[in-house]
């Protein structure tokens, strides 16, 4: 079945359709977009004075605009606001923002035509993804200048990708045999206004870090037991007096990993230790932290898919067009900016875990960098560096971006969110946080395998199985790039967590 849109998305639905998933029109939201559209049509042949309609926009607010400029107004927006530069979003954030675009107009609110969003949705259905340069949104009026890329093709301009050529905006969508479109009054500026950008980029983020929370768990409980940890810290009773979600969630999940694990109960007894590292003992409490972080940026973000953040809107109950500010970036950018922060805490909290397994003085036994003969051999000395420098690297990415604010349009937009940036800075977060993440599994393998014959516990045997499908013992110095490569690939894909489930069952 499509993902309808016009009524309600839930973040799993454009997660799905940012994947390859078919989207289609809900019942009823065409009747809604043709009676908003009526209202819009009768201010322009009443001559009304109704903003960005018949008025310029921004600090041109003042303008007025005749009726026989309507049209020229809407396609002159998208020409002159599609500014962005840099890097084009991913295919999936293309795919997300062009589904999160035809639900807000269809929602009825923004007195589009309803070919309009026919329009959104067959480029989707093609697979015909417009170019949209990540740089150069404010996240004030939106994500102006990435939706105004987004909307070129729409009217035969900017650049498309389709089955991997990037083409003219007019050429690629000739080729997937859809029609361009001559805008009408309100239907340029109801397609840049919105929160789209961000909020796509921050839907992918979102379902990378909740995948990377179950991850970072498997990766810790393997790190404890080839550290010779206890599991003694994460008793439920124990947890059960400090009841965060997210640390009662991450507890359950280390005692399923690790039970049955005869390393643990090897040295229960042993008096080797009074009480294990903080990296190690706390993992619950930083992990869970994480989890709380992305459950609010979740809340919040389910919010933003279902609102209206268009400007003006239309309102067909009783035929009024309102001015407001819901396009305004600030609530997502304050979740995505919090949640880059908790990411920097868990993939530095994971590096210090890796930095336990290599170093002899504190890895109870295991060899110095993780292999036989150091000294003339290297081992995971450098796979440590990469992850302490993934780490600084996100120290500064999560500076928040929301804090800053730069007047534009001459004043009259005198506050703007940054929004898109929060964004950026909360994806690149996570990536490096997999990949750090991905590091520590690697070195915990190497650290178990030492560990033998004594076997871990079930959800560690199954996370060291998975690694070992991947990557080979490290006995001696090799070239080690690739290795590095199949970790990360085995957190970001999914495997790692995948083939743990299999054994210990779904974790929390």
């Amino acid at each position: 079945m499509p993902v309808l849109v016009g009524n309600s998305l839930s973040v799993e639905d454009v997660l799905a359709v940012a994947r390859g998933a078919s989207a289609g029109l809900a019942p009823g939201a065409r009747e809604r977009m043709a009676a908003s559209r009526r209202i819009v049509e009768e201010r322009v042949a009443s001559n009304e004075t109704v903003y960005g309609v018949t008025t310029g926009i921004g600090d041109l607010a003042t303008v007025r605009i005749a009726p026989e400029k309507a049209r020229k107004l809407q396609a002159d927006l998208l020409k002159s606001h599609a500014v962005g530069l840099g890097p084009a979003l991913s295919e999936p954030e293309t795919r997300a923002m062009l589904l999160l675009r035809a639900h807000v107009l269809a929602r009825g609110h923004s007195g589009v035509r309803p070919e309009i969003v026919d329009l959104l949705l067959g480029m989707l259905e093609h697979g015909l993804h417009p170019v949209v340069p990540e740089q150069g949104s404010l996240g004030a009026s939106g994500d102006l200048a990435p939706l105004a890329h987004l909307a070129l093709p729409l009217i035969g301009l900017g650049e498309v990708v389709l089955e991997g050529r990037r083409l003219p905006g007019a050429e690629g969508m000739a080729a997937a045999g859809l029609a361009p479109v001559e805008l009408e009054a309100k239907e340029g500026l109801a397609l840049v206004n919105g929160t789209q950008g961000m909020l796509a980029v921050g839907l992918l983020t979102l379902g990378r870090a909740e995948a990377l929370a179950k991850a970072v768990d498997v990766a810790a409980a393997m790190t404890i037991e080839a550290c010779l940890g206890t599991d003694g810290p994460f008793d439920a009773r124990l947890q059960a007096l400090r009841p965060h979600p997210g640390q009662a969630a991450s507890a359950a999940n280390l005692r399923a990993l690790m039970s049955g694990s005869e390393i643990v109960a090897s040295h229960r007894e042993s008096a080797h230790l009074v009480q294990d590292a903080y990296s190690l003992r706390c993992a619950p409490q930083v992990h869970g932290a994480f989890r709380d972080a992305v459950a609010h940026a979740r809340r919040v973000l389910e919010i933003e898919i279902d609102s209206v953040v268009d400007n003006p809107v239309v309102m067909p109950d009783t035929g009024e067009i309102l001015s407001g500010g819901n396009f305004h970036g600030q609530p997502v950018a304050n979740v995505l900016d919090a949640l880059a922060a908790a990411t920097v805490s868990l993939a530095s909290i994971s590096e210090r875990r890796l930095y336990r397994l290599v170093d002899p003085a504190h890895s109870h036994g295991l060899p110095p960098f993780l292999v036989e003969e150091s000294g003339v051999n290297s081992g995971f000395m450098l796979v440590q560096y990469t992850a302490a420098s993934l780490v600084s690297e996100s120290k500064s990415l999560a500076h928040p971006a929301a804090v800053d604010s730069i007047p534009s349009s001459a004043g009259q937009e005198d506050h703007v969110s940054m929004g898109m940036i929060s964004a950026r800075h909360a994806r690149a977060c996570v990536a490096n946080a997999e990949a750090v993440v991905a590091l520590e599994a690697f070195a915990a393998a190497q650290g178990l395998d030492f560990r033998a014959p004594l076997v871990p516990g079930a959800g560690s045997r199954a996370g060291l199985a998975a690694v070992r499908e991947r990557i080979a013992h490290l006995a001696e110095d090799r070239e080690i790039r690739t290795d590095l490569e199949a970790a990360v690939e085995l957190v970001r894909g999914g495997t790692l967590v995948g083939r743990v489930e299999l054994v210990v069952g779904p974790l929390g």
